[in-house]
């Protein structure tokens, strides 16, 4: 898994997903039949199933309780982040077993134009959501 940034405000789950695929940011936004949310809402969980579903890959999302937190932790996963102070909108981050959870906006809250992704050992934030390979 390579570190893919976001190009967009809301594009964070763009991101997580052509990292998971192995593609570029613009290719992976071609697998979002509402792409144009990147710009001023963002995406759901389903449209991140349903953008993997078009590379033949199948993924659940479920709300994290206790008994499927350790399904975080493969490689794989996306977790979204509530939102808070911080994370207005909340935040989608990625998980790879070796190199930790790549953020694709990791010097947020600097210019989006020089927005960057990289790993980071812990969430920044508290885990709400996972989308999980099945």
């Amino acid at each position: 898994m390579k570190p893919i940034a976001q190009k967009d405000g809301y594009g964070c789950g763009i991101a997580c997903t052509a990292s998971i695929v192995g593609s570029n940011y613009e290719d992976a936004k071609k697998l979002f039949s509402n792409s144009k949310q990147a710009k001023d809402f963002g995406f759901l969980c389903k449209d991140i199933v349903n953008a993997f579903a078009k590379k033949k890959l199948s993924y659940e999302y479920r709300y994290i309780k206790p008994k499927i937190k350790k399904k975080i932790y493969k490689s794989g996963a996306i977790v979204f982040i509530a939102r808070s102070k911080r994370y207005p909108a909340g935040h989608y981050l990625s998980r790879d077993e070796k190199k930790g959870w790549m953020d694709p906006w990791i010097n947020f809250p600097s210019d989006l134009k020089d927005s960057k992704a990289g790993f980071r050992k812990r969430l920044p934030g508290r885990a709400i959501y996972a989308i999980l390979p099945i």
